[in-house]
């Protein structure tokens, strides 16, 4: 991730390996400074830690541009790298956000492999699909179910929202959303925020806060006007934080989950 210090991470992954691995069929290109500078069937998805995975490819998949040990560990494991790119004629960019893994049998799974930061390069592709915000998780799934189950949003004691159905996400690890139409919700509780977000599995959000009695309860709600085709469902309707409003399913008081998010 951006301000991920590498030669830290290098030498945490050296010592501790990473949380798990997967090998990938699925052809990846990456594009720097308007360059291809991997084109591969090797990439292997690895987890650095347990949320989501980065994209790992061979050292020697690295095509088009030019690399330079920046910092090696002690052991010489890995090193944080420098590459520079350019086409012909263009002026060369270069990027340290590399790390490059020695071909050590020590090193088990990352022997040989490169780490391109994904925020640092301008294009990635999977076969000819856009990635967008970093790797989707392999073992992560959406399902985007209509729901006739009466639902009523209240923040505190105020109803804010309340229909006779919705669609409910139901996503890999996260608590399920619960989506409504905007006819639902009083628009005058609606004040428009500058905050938004980006998902590689439903797109990017905006937010609004809700504004009542005088007080103002920030980034509470979000849509997906124009969201990913795995999500497409959500499109244009509007879900609470249900961290941090009441939601009741055909009268039943919903728990409040406890996410990271919220």
């Amino acid at each position: 991730m951006a301000g991920t210090d590498l030669y830290e991470l290098a030498s945490f992954l050296a010592a501790n390996g990473p949380h798990k691995v997967l090998p990938t069929s699925r052809r990846l290109r990456v594009v720097f400074n308007r360059v291809v500078i991997v084109d591969t069937t090797s990439a292997v998805f690895v987890w650095e830690h347990d949320r989501y995975p980065q994209y790992y490819v061979p050292a020697t998949a690295l095509v088009g541009c030019t690399v330079r040990d920046k910092r090696r560990l002690g052991d010489e494991k890995a090193a944080v790298v420098e590459l520079t790119a350019g086409s012909p004629g263009d002026d060369k960019v270069t990027t340290d956000r590399v790390l490059r893994f020695a071909n050590d049998p020590g090193l088990g799974p990352l022997a040989n492999l490169a780490r391109l930061e994904f925020g640092a390069m301008d294009q990635w592709l999977e076969e000819d699909a856009p990635v967008y915000v970093h790797p989707k998780d392999p073992y992560k799934r959406i399902d985007v179910l209509p729901s006739s189950r009466e639902i009523q949003v209240k923040i505190g004691r105020h109803t804010v929202a309340k229909a006779s159905s919705s669609v409910h996400l139901l996503e890999t690890s996260l608590p399920p959303r619960y989506y409504i139409s905007p006819g639902a919700v009083d628009p005058g509780l609606l004040r428009k925020s500058s905050l938004t977000t980006k998902c590689p599995y439903k797109g990017e959000a905006e937010y609004w806060h809700v504004v009542m009695d005088g007080k103002e309860v920030e980034n509470v709600v979000w849509q997906y006007r124009i969201p990913t085709l795995e999500s497409s469902g959500i499109a244009g309707l509007l879900c609470f934080y249900n961290e941090r409003v009441d939601v009741y399913l055909d009268g039943v008081l919903q728990e409040r989950p406890t996410a990271h998010f919220g």
